[in-house]
């Protein structure tokens, strides 16, 4: 009997202007059938009592088990799914241990750069982040994440996207 093919979930993530939706859509675009999950869209569908997923826990569980429902659902439909979001070590293996009875390989990314370029990304984007970028780099350097899930992008621009993804589809460094 023929094994089924693993469908795959790839989380882009990194630190806010780091490039994740950039690179995320365009991933998704590589995919022959894919869905595009934006953790902030589905962070902000909560409307009235809405707290920051940062200050609040409830609120942080919310918005996972919302994407895990959505990554599921797509799944279950042979789609592969992108998901975009700053995702933590613990969050990855919170979602890689849901998935195990999907067939699923599921692909961590950290897209990384320099302060000094996180900043000027930051300051190019419409919605900037300023400060948070910073705050979110030291989180992501405190949270012990293994190096074989960094992509390293700081010398890299829109014109290396293609060898950016490339990277990412092709790598197993980045199985979780």
């Amino acid at each position: 009997m023929a094994s089924l093919q693993k469908n795959k979930v790839y989380i882009v993530s990194g630190p806010a202007g780091v490039g994740k939706t950039t690179t995320s859509l365009q991933v998704a675009q590589k995919l022959s059938k894919s869905a595009y999950i934006s953790g902030d869209y589905v962070s902000h569908m909560h409307i009235n009592g809405r707290k920051k997923p940062w200050e609040s826990e409830e609120e942080h569980q919310l918005i996972w088990r919302n994407i895990l429902s959505l990554t599921k659902n797509f799944l279950q439909s042979g789609t592969d799914v992108v998901i975009d979001f700053v995702t933590f070590p613990k969050d990855a293996e919170w979602l890689s241990n849901h998935l195990l009875n999907q067939n699923a390989e599921v692909k961590y990314i950290v897209l990384w750069t320099d302060s000094e370029t996180l900043i000027a990304r930051d300051n190019q984007r419409e919605n900037r982040t300023g400060e948070r970028s910073i705050i979110l780099m030291n989180e992501f350097k405190e949270s012990g994440i293994a190096l074989n899930y960094i992509l390293e992008t700081s010398k890299m621009n829109l014109s290396d996207l293609d060898q950016t993804l490339n990277e990412i589809l092709g790598n197993p460094r980045f199985v979780y």
